[in-house]
């Protein structure tokens, strides 16, 4: 079949066809299924002193995972509580000050907070006054900016907030709003458990214009019960009328075994794998039509956006939150599930309620999981994220960072690479590896070449979503 070319991105269905396998999304590197429960909470405690001696200590990156929903999505995920009682807030509230004080005296008390994110579950979940409380305790023990140069974003549920909650968490200091969308269709909308009328979206999108804020994100996925090309242009449509700065476009993955809400799907009304492709391929066209660049993988953002001068610039980076423009800083989760990195660790808390509490109780952070890396993995980490978020890799700054010869070392990974440059993804020489137009629907496939743990790991095919 003949490849169709959008913007910087190259459609070719055949090839799409012939590497969409499963593989990691590289929000980090090695991946979570690498993380053991042999860490333990000594090498994070070591890890975060040393980020202290550095001649210069980086900035500290702060994500709250809020898990309470107040009704189920039936193609969610995520780490959710659904649940209706309120009364669970104040609990959590309080174990999550107990961790920001053992957090936070681990961290020089001059370590600005650059970033700072609430995701979820549904971080809107909260009242008002909760959300006061949450950012009064944080600054308690924190060093947040004062300004309004911080990149402070929450994810929004519009069917839960106001005009006056935007405004209010405006002046708690968040300049960005990321607002789950999904699909406009009332069909789609019902088979999924998910009432959002678009007048409610564009409500709250007008809120956050009014407040100034410095960027909007809107979340769509593909792949939906009752989707088609067709009425996903609908959707499209609707979304581009709203006009935000940016769109993450994801591709729903079925995986009724894994996560329980699944199962209300009824798997009869989900498009084909063709006739996703067909959704998605028409998605990056429309997108791209209206001057939307692709950032990435399933991320779009308008040309002035600061991840296009990023990536133009070759200093986009990636973390568990997506494409950043803030990879300086050390990442440090608080909350059931989050994940940190610091300096050569990562670490995961625990994922269920009960014992995220009794590790607080006891007087201990309230790590599960976690990894230490080596010299190589810090390497092929640079590597791949370099490759995922630049579509670029200068072997000569690799070279000298990490006084090796890219060549000899990853000889076995360029002899690889050699097949992906034969289908024109991606051109190397002696200096670069580009990924090429035809290859960046697929660069999670060129990142799995330098993968050392991917075949460690248990079957790709059972813990990684599909590439496309």
């Amino acid at each position: 079949m003949s490849s169709v070319v959008f913007d910087s991105v190259e459609f070719d269905e055949a090839l799409i066809n012939r590497y969409d396998a499963s593989g990691p999304r590289y929000t980090s590197y090695p991946t979570a299924v690498s993380f053991t429960d042999e860490f333990t909470q000594d090498d994070y405690v070591q890890a975060a002193h040393q980020t202290n001696e550095f001649p210069i200590p980086s900035p500290l990156s702060l994500y709250f995972h809020i898990p309470f929903c107040d009704t189920i999505c039936f193609y969610c995920a995520c780490n959710k509580i659904a649940t209706k009682d309120h009364t669970l807030v104040s609990g959590y509230l309080a174990h999550l000050d107990r961790e920001m004080a053992l957090q936070s005296a681990l961290y020089d008390e001059d370590r600005i907070v650059e970033q700072l994110h609430w995701g979820g579950g549904t971080p809107t979940f909260l009242s008002e006054a909760e959300m006061s409380q949450l950012m009064a305790a944080t600054r308690r023990h924190f060093a947040l900016r004062d300004d309004d140069e911080g990149d402070y974003s929450i994810e929004i549920d519009p069917r839960s907030v106001t005009g006056a909650t935007i405004r209010h968490l405006r002046g708690l200091g968040f300049n960005r709003f990321s607002l789950g969308v999904q699909d406009v269709e009332p069909e789609v909308q019902r088979a999924v458990n998910r009432i959002q009328p678009i007048e409610q979206t564009r409500e709250i999108i007008q809120a956050c214009r009014d407040v100034e804020a410095h960027s909007i994100n809107l979340d769509l996925i593909y792949g939906l019960p009752l989707q088609t090309v067709e009425s996903f242009d609908k959707t499209l449509d609707a979304v581009l009328d709203l006009s935000p700065d940016r769109l993450s476009v994801f591709n729903y993955a079925h995986l009724p075994t894994r996560f329980k809400p699944q199962r209300r799907i009824n798997e009869a009304d989900l498009p084909s794998a063709k006739q996703k492709l067909e959704i998605f391929k028409h998605t990056i066209q429309k997108l791209t039509g209206m001057g939307y660049r692709f950032i990435g993988m399933d991320h779009f953002a308008k040309p002035d956006d600061e991840l296009v001068k990023a990536q133009e610039q070759g200093h986009l980076h990636r973390n568990f939150q997506g494409y950043t423009t803030r990879g300086n800083c050390e990442l440090v989760g608080l909350g059931v599930s989050s994940i940190s990195k610091v300096y050569n660790v990562y670490s995961q808390n625990e994922k269920d309620l009960p014992a995220y509490f009794a590790a607080l109780d006891a007087g201990k952070l309230p790590i599960e999981r976690g990894v230490k890396l080596n010299f190589d993995d810090i390497l092929r980490r640079e590597v791949i994220s370099a490759l995922i978020c630049n579509f670029c890799l200068d072997m000569q700054r690799i070279n000298q960072e990490f006084s090796i010869d890219f060549q000899t070392y990853f000889k076995p990974e360029l002899e690889r690479l050699a097949e992906l440059e034969k289908d024109g993804l991606v051109q190397v020489d002696k200096r670069r590896i580009d990924v090429l137009p035809r290859g960046r629907l697929l660069v999670r496939n060129v990142c799995m070449v330098f993968d050392a743990r991917l075949n460690r790991s248990e079957s790709s095919s059972q813990r990684f979503s599909r590439v496309i």
